[in-house]
């Protein structure tokens, strides 16, 4: 299914279909992801960072060991700092160009 814009996750004993576009941001915990969407809904599913992320469409990007977020979502990027709903997410020195690059690209 090319150019899908959701998906499906197993959470809490359901599947839970999620649009890419709302989601803001996910969280690595371990062998665990925890999805954040805008609404402020938070799904947590059996799954790593690495495995999901090349399952994931172009507009989602590694930013950190630990946090993968939605550039459609960014509200801003400054000192290394992404602010991506209520939340400021770090950015890793080992990603920071990768993602300064994918930004100049949406630039005006």
């Amino acid at each position: 299914m090319e150019n899908r814009t959701f998906a499906f996750i197993k959470t809490d004993k359901k599947l839970v279909k999620l649009f890419f576009k709302d989601i803001n941001f996910i969280k690595g915990l371990g062998n665990y992801v925890e999805v954040h969407t805008i609404d402020q809904s938070r799904y947590i599913y059996y799954r790593t960072l690495k495995d999901l992320i090349e399952n994931l469409p172009e507009e989602f990007m590694r930013v950190h060991n630990s946090y993968i977020v939605n550039l459609t979502n960014i509200e801003s990027f400054e000192d290394n700092q992404l602010l991506c709903g209520n939340l400021k997410i770090t950015v890793a020195k080992s990603y920071k160009e990768c993602l300064l690059e994918a930004i100049g690209k949406m630039m005006l």
